[in-house]
């Protein structure tokens, strides 16, 4: 690679990097704590995308959720033909509830 097309990635690289916190800034800033998605972690995450693949039957877990507005937890599953399904759990990973969402390509 020529020294300049280093040099300008290596500087792209930065410039993009400085750039993040001001983007958080200005995205936090603007945004109700309390409509932020809090993503599953842990082992509640293990469990809670057993019980929805378990419900489903097929698809591999593409998003989740701590206490969305229809659940205490929600699991997004991508079937395995493209389509989408929301999950809810209770607290107990107790399927509540399911909602397709269609395919991916309109999300």
């Amino acid at each position: 690679m020529k020294k300049t097309t280093k040099a300008l990635l290596i500087g792209a690289a930065f410039a993009g990097a400085a750039a993040v916190p001001a983007i958080a800034q200005a995205v936090s800033s603007d945004t109700d704590p309390a409509e932020v998605d809090r993503p599953i972690t842990g082992e509640s995450l293990n469990r809670a995308s057993s019980a929805a693949l378990e419900f489903i039957g097929e698809g591999l877990v593409t998003g989740t959720e701590i206490e969305d507005e229809e659940s205490y937890y929600e699991i997004e599953v991508t079937r395995d033909d493209g389509s989408e399904v929301d999950v809810q759990l209770d607290e107990a990973f107790n399927v509540v509830g399911s909602e397709d969402d269609g395919t991916g390509a309109d999300h």
